[in-house]
């Protein structure tokens, strides 16, 4: 299901967008690749979006974050490093360590994007194959 990345060009390195501007555009990355996994799922557009929300909410993406940590590479940890320090305290309600790894996650997730699409593909790749193997 990650095709999509896949045909994106890799783009002059980004030096003015920071780790929370990533983390940004990193957030529309992951929350497009969970939508465009649950398209061809039959169901109501409630049930669909809510099996996306599950899936893009800060203890999901750190729950993936995880299980791509032994996969990648100093300058990927570094991203996620970066994003996790900027992040803050994040609302009231969650985790701030929780909150923190999800805007890592979505750091690295929008710096790929932009930097190396078929890395960002390898990535997510991964991430199903880890799901389907705990299913």
């Amino acid at each position: 299901m990650s095709d999509w990345i896949r045909s994106q060009l890799a783009q002059e390195p980004e030096r003015d967008l920071g780790s929370l501007q990533l983390a940004w555009l990193g957030d529309a990355v992951w929350e497009l690749h969970q939508r465009l996994r649950f398209c061809k799922t039959p169901g109501r557009s409630q049930d669909l979006h809510q099996a996306v929300v599950s899936l893009v909410r800060a203890d999901a993406q750190a729950a993936a974050l995880e299980k791509l940590e032994p996969f990648l590479t100093d300058q990927e940890r570094d991203y996620v490093r970066r994003g996790r320090n900027r992040a803050g305290r994040g609302p009231k309600r969650a985790d701030a360590g929780v909150y923190g790894r999800a805007t890592g996650f979505e750091t690295m997730i929008g710096w790929l994007f932009l930097q190396n699409p078929t890395r960002l593909a390898q990535l997510l790749d991964r991430l199903e194959e880890t799901d389907t193997a705990l299913s």
